[in-house]
């Protein structure tokens, strides 16, 4: 008796939440439209105008001055307003960022991608990756 009692109102429940709600009560999940790709360094170098886009390297002023990539800004992963300095990046244009070797690059990506920008680009190994692939540096 008690199985049969569980099995009606197991059916019920499903009867019940399978109505359809009211189109007020019904919610929208939007979904970031934003990609984040990694591109290898060389492709970097020769599919990309470095004079024109926003490459922004994340490392600190110090790690900066040692040596980056020529038309680089230097927005610090680890300043208290980075995401405010972020913010007076062109969202409709791409954005390619690097770091040392990609860790820090990786969650200022997400958090360019929590902002809303559209096209978001992760050098592939960071500044490491760029020295080993022989390309120029800026210092």
């Amino acid at each position: 008796m008690k199985a049969i009692k569980c099995i009606v109102f197991g059916c019920l429940m499903m009867l019940f939440s399978c109505k359809e709600q009211p189109l007020e009560a019904q919610k929208t999940v939007v979904v970031s439209q934003a990609s984040i790709e990694k591109i290898a360094p060389a492709d970097l170098k020769t599919k990309i105008d470095l004079d024109t886009v926003q490459l922004i390297d994340v490392r600190t002023p110090k790690e900066y001055s040692k040596g980056h990539i020529a038309n680089a800004q230097n927005i610090n992963f680890y300043d208290a307003d980075f995401l405010t300095q972020l913010s007076k990046l062109d969202k409709n244009k791409p954005v390619y960022l690097y770091c040392k070797s990609g860790g820090r690059s990786a969650k200022a990506s997400k958090q360019l991608q929590n902002a809303g920008f559209s096209l978001i680009y992760d050098l592939k190994g960071g500044f490491v990756g760029w020295k080993s692939a022989g390309l120029p540096i800026k210092n």
